[in-house]
C-alpha cells in the first residue's frame, strides 16, 4: 500500500470526523433547519470550496449526520439485546432502556432522527437501512417469543389496509412476526420513543419529572400489551 495515499486518508478521515463533529455542535445551538456548510467551513477555519470536497450539499452533510444518528443507537440497542439473554421481556427491557439511555446523551441526535422534519431535505435510500436497526431489534424480540410460544396475547383479524402495511415490514425486514404482535410492537415502539421525546423536550416537567419511574412502567405495560411473559419467578 502507498504510505502517501494512507497517510492522506488518515487525514481526511480525520477532517471529516471533525466536520461532522461541528456540524453536531451547530445542531445543538441552531438546530437541523440553520446547519450551514459555510458557518461549519469558517469554525474549522476552512475555505467554503474545500468543505465542498467531502460533502457536496447540506442535505449530504445531513445524510451523514442521520445515518452516524440512526447506527449510533441502533448499535446500542444491538449490543443490549445480545447481553439480555433469551427472555423475552428482560430483552425488551434492555432494548428500551439502551434506546433512551443513548437518547438522553445524544438528544440533539435523537432530535434530528426522530423530530420534525427538516423542510425541504428528503431522505434518501441510504438510510433506511440504518434506521432500521431499532424496530428490528425489538421485532427480533417479539419473533423469537412468538417462535417459542410465548406470546400470551391471541391474534385477531386486522383491518385489510393494516395487514397489508404489516405484510410490507414482514417483507422489508425478513422476520416472520404474526401480524397482530408485529403491529402491537409498531405501537409500543411509538409509544416509548414517543415518552422519550416528551421528556428530551421538556414535556414531562411538572408531572412525570424526572421519568425514570414513569419510562419503567411504559416499558412494562408494553411488554404486557404485546404479550410477552412475566420474568421467571414472578
Amino acid at each position: 500500500m502507498n504510505a502517501s495515499r494512507t497517510a492522506r486518508d488518515r487525514a481526511r478521515a480525520e477532517l471529516t470526523r471533525e466536520i461532522k463533529e461541528e456540524a453536531r455542535r451547530q445542531l445543538a445551538v441552531e438546530g437541523a433547519q440553520r446547519l450551514s456548510l459555510r458557518a461549519v467551513a469558517r469554525e474549522l477555519g476552512m475555505v467554503s470550496s474545500a468543505l465542498y470536497r467531502y460533502f457536496p450539499s447540506r442535505d449530504d452533510l445531513l445524510t451523514h449526520l442521520i445515518i452516524d444518528a440512526y447506527d449510533g443507537v441502533g448499535a446500542a440497542v444491538e449490543a443490549a439485546a445480545a447481553q439480555a439473554g433469551d427472555h423475552p421481556r428482560a430483552r425488551w427491557r434492555a432494548v428500551s432502556v439502551a434506546a433512551r439511555d443513548w437518547a438522553r446523551t445524544h438528544p440533539h441526535e435523537f432530535a434530528l432522527v426522530y423530530g420534525t422534519p427538516v423542510p425541504g431535505y428528503e431522505a434518501p435510500q441510504d438510510t433506511v437501512g440504518p434506521a432500521s436497526r431499532v424496530p428490528i431489534a425489538l421485532l427480533t424480540t417479539v419473533r423469537d417469543a412468538a417462535a417459542a410460544g410465548l406470546i400470551t396475547v391471541p391474534e385477531r383479524p386486522l383491518a385489510p389496509e393494516l395487514a397489508a402495511q404489516a405484510a410490507v415490514v414482514t417483507e422489508a425486514t425478513g422476520l416472520d412476526v404474526p401480524p397482530g404482535a408485529l403491529v402491537r410492537t409498531v405501537i409500543a415502539w411509538t409509544q416509548l420513543f414517543g415518552a422519550v421525546g416528551f421528556e428530551l423536550f421538556g414535556q414531562l416537567v411538572g408531572s412525570m419529572d424526572p421519568a425514570d419511574a414513569f419510562f419503567a412502567e411504559a416499558v412494562e405495560r408494553m411488554a404486557d400489551f404485546i404479550g410477552f411473559p412475566p420474568d421467571a419467578g414472578e
